[in-house]
């Protein structure tokens, strides 16, 4: 039988492939098991910032898997030490938990942040409550999926839960009505919605929001599951805001292609959880944490991320040349395009028919290349999206 068929036959169903099988990939470029080029433009869901089989970060996975490729988090690991040191370095923040996806990060923030509220003011506080964000996605599980602002994914897997409220994005005013009433310890956020369809945060909005939070003792924590390390152009999407969240959350692109998650925490958060308050099995991985500190401590780089956010300019003004295109949103390597007449769909399976991997998010094309595509293959790119966008 052939890949499709056995993947049917023994793979739960819970995602609607395209009809491609992919066998390897160098760089920006896929290959399927006939041997045909796919320029990603899609990067595993902004995980491969590095591209396909880098040779240092394989070189360095390889080494590590040679070495010790696992040890429970009851003994030190060297891995594990350089890697929460140099995300402490490069973000400015205090202590890291490690994990294993953004869903886990975001119920790992949840529960410092639920803690953080008991420990100062006690259960009779009542003091427990996260307001989030209409349109927003912070995970697929059960908790994660109840702090989602969208309906559409409340639903089958009762009861959710409790402790969500959810406000229009980008409205100040709603937001304190909201918190005014009482009973949070604080808002959780993404600075754009990847998944609600590349929406951007406003800048106002995020200003007075985190005014607002600091005078009443309410944590921020942003969902930088998509827009971090790099994706944007700076190190974590909150430099460009102007701010620093209690606690940021991340995921995708630090493990440069291998399952990891992380929770960055400030002075004021970091030493919320203690002893037996969490724990994962797998999380700081060694050889995990091996390539996240070789995918880290090079798009760190400040000449890394120029390069960043010369390529988005390049992709997004090329964009705009298409009649078709009725806006780019996002920021860096993170672009969403609104489209006039063309459905997402038909744009998607026209691309991956002529050698081109994007992806949606709504009703807009998403794009998210590996940050270390080169001119020549993002040129490429470019011109077979325009070519099914023109046609």
């Amino acid at each position: 039988m052939h890949t499709r068929e056995l993947d049917q036959q023994y793979i739960i169903g819970t995602y609607k492939r395209q009809n491609v099988v992919l066998t390897r990939g160098c760089g920006a470029v896929a290959y399927d098991e006939e041997g045909k080029a796919y320029i990603d433009f899609g990067s595993g869901i902004g995980v491969n910032s590095l591209g396909y089989c880098d040779k240092k970060w394989a070189d360095a996975v390889a080494d590590q898997a040679h070495c010790l490729q696992h040890t429970s988090n009851l003994y030190y690991t060297q891995p594990a030490v350089r890697l929460a040191q140099l995300l402490c370095t490069k973000t400015g923040y205090r202590k890291v938990l490690f994990c294993n996806s953004g869903a886990e990060a975001n119920e790992g923030a949840i529960k410092i942040a639920r803690k953080y509220s008991f420990d100062k003011y006690g259960v009779e506080a009542n003091r427990s409550r996260i307001l989030t964000l209409q349109n927003s996605f912070h995970g697929r599980t059960v908790t994660t999926l109840a702090a989602t602002g969208q309906e559409a994914f409340h639903n089958y897997f009762f009861p959710f839960t409790e402790g969500f409220s959810y406000a229009p994005a980008n409205d100040i005013n709603a937001v304190k009505e909201i918190l005014g009433q009482g009973g949070y310890c604080a808002v959780l956020f993404e600075f754009i919605q990847g998944e609600g369809g590349v929406v951007p945060l406003d800048r106002d909005f995020v200003d007075e929001l985190f005014r607002y939070c600091e005078a009443h003792d309410i944590l921020t924590i942003a969902d930088e599951v998509q827009t971090g390390i790099g994706r944007t152009g700076t190190l974590l999407a909150s430099e460009q805001f102007g701010v620093k969240p209690n606690i940021t959350t991340l995921a995708k692109g630090l493990g440069g292609g291998l399952p990891i998650g992380a929770v960055l925490t400030d002075a004021k958060t970091m030493n919320v959880l203690s002893f037996g308050d969490h724990g994962t099995t797998f999380g700081a991985n060694p050889v995990v944490c091996a390539g996240a500190y070789e995918a880290l401590s090079r798009i760190a780089d400040s000449d890394f991320l120029a390069e960043v956010r010369r390529k988005g300019d390049v992709l997004r003004m090329a964009l705009l040349t298409s009649d078709e295109v009725e806006s780019v949103a996002g920021l860096g390597m993170m672009l969403g395009v609104k489209l006039r007449t063309k459905a997402v769909a038909d744009v998607l399976k026209a691309c991956v028919e002529r050698g081109l991997l994007p992806l949606t998010a709504k009703a807009k094309l998403r794009l998210l290349p590996p940050l270390i595509i080169d001119d020549e293959t993002l040129e490429k790119g470019i011109q077979i999206l325009l070519s099914v966008l023109n046609e």
